[in-house]
């Protein structure tokens, strides 16, 4: 009996061995990008919809369509996207200055502010890294701010400091025309670079736990800054000048630089950053409907050859979305699964991409957050008057 039983357990044993194993199904590339994009926190430094919050009758909370120009960015379109964290850009032209700068600035951070008081389940105010992290784990679209132009501090740290206590986590020192202390790459030089005073609101910055932001800057006020600052930067939405000429861009060097120092360059969408065959043609007055198209594909060289001069752990998204022509293939927030697919593609890493698309600027902000807290620190104990 009792070999009858083994002869019949061995049997089993070798039908077992003999079945055909159960066929597991390969993640297709499709279904890939699409799990990395859902698992990442993706963050981006730059987008102008806080123009729009303030029109009559415009919704933030309703889809719109891009083919209509009534904008790249709202709620439905970031769910869609995974676009779960963005910096509102706080801006006006440089020529609006003094006290007429500080009363617009504080009606567009009201306008965010607002936003978030309005639909508290949906948005979250975030001025820290780990606030983003709660609120997406929380399900909520992060909303941040960043400030685009140092002409609306009116010349004062003191304006400076109230920003910053209203929510206020990065200041781009100077947009398309020179401030009274930093010069622009769109303006012809007039300080060298940044002032004495331009230093001031570096270190107050730092200071501070506020991002100081090189975008938009001159070369020799970038230069002033890296020196200055004891903090990293970030360029919120810059792309490379060895692809396109543009003075907005970054130089090789400049790249190398940001990313030495810790800082991280996020590519901006706009086309004639992206192109230099359309930046070239801009220059020349080309009619619009004569203009070199360009695909969304630009967007992923740039991040590539950022990537080739300081690694992945340096480099984000910055779009400009509502505050530029976008390419053709990225006509609104909806179309950012193609990156993920994209660099993918490309045989990044799923943590470089995770990287890329968040994380890398999460670690930046944290790393500001910590010198300033370390500076205010220093500062407690001595009798320094900070001006």
């Amino acid at each position: 009996m009792g070999k009858t039983l083994a002869l019949v357990v061995f049997a089993a044993a070798l039908l077992s061995a003999q079945a055909p194993a159960k066929k597991t199904t390969a993640e297709t590339p499709e279904a890939r990008a699409a799990r990395i994009h859902k698992q990442a926190i993706v963050v981006d430094t730059h987008i102008d919809t806080t123009m729009m919050l303030g029109r009559d009758g415009w919704d933030f909370m309703v889809r719109h369509q891009p083919e209509s120009g009534e904008n790249h960015v709202d709620l439905p379109r970031m769910r869609e996207g995974g676009l779960d964290a963005a910096f509102f850009s706080i801006y006006m032209p440089g020529t609006v200055t003094g006290p007429e700068a500080v009363k617009r600035a504080l009606i567009l951070i009201d306008h965010v502010r607002r936003l978030t008081e309005q639909h508290p389940n949906e948005i979250a105010l975030a001025t820290t890294a780990a606030e983003v992290r709660a609120a997406n784990k929380a399900g909520r679209i992060a909303a941040l701010m960043g400030m685009e132009g140092g002409h609306m501090i009116d010349d004062s740290l003191a304006v400076l400091r109230e920003y910053q206590r209203l929510g206020v986590r990065y200041l781009t020192l100077s947009h398309s025309v020179n401030t009274n202390w930093s010069d622009s790459s769109g303006d012809k030089p007039a300080h060298n670079g940044l002032t004495d005073f331009g230093k001031d609101v570096v270190r107050e910055l730092n200071r501070l736990g506020v991002m100081v932001d090189i975008s938009h800057v001159s070369d020799k006020t970038f230069w002033d800054a890296i020196e200055t600052s004891k903090a990293p930067l970030v360029a919120s939405h810059s792309s490379m000048r060895a692809i396109s000429g543009h003075p907005r861009n970054m130089t090789d060097d400049m790249v190398r630089a940001l990313g030495g120092k810790g800082g991280v360059v996020m590519i901006n969408y706009s086309v004639g950053f992206l192109s230099n065959e359309r930046y070239e043609a801009q220059q020349k007055n080309v009619p619009s409907a004569e203009l070199p198209r360009v695909s969304w594909e630009k967007i992923v060289d740039h991040i590539d050859h950022a990537v080739k001069l300081v690694g992945p752990t340096h480099v984000g998204l910055g779009s400009d979305f509502d505050g530029t022509t976008v390419p053709d293939g990225m006509e609104d927030v909806s179309k950012l699964p193609k990156i993920t697919a994209a660099l993918l593609a490309k045989g990044y890493s799923e943590q470089d991409v995770k990287n890329i698309l968040g994380e890398n600027i999460l670690r930046l902000l944290e790393q500001v957050e910590g010198v300033g807290r370390r500076l205010r620190a220093a500062a407690s104990k001595s009798d320094g008057w900070v001006r």
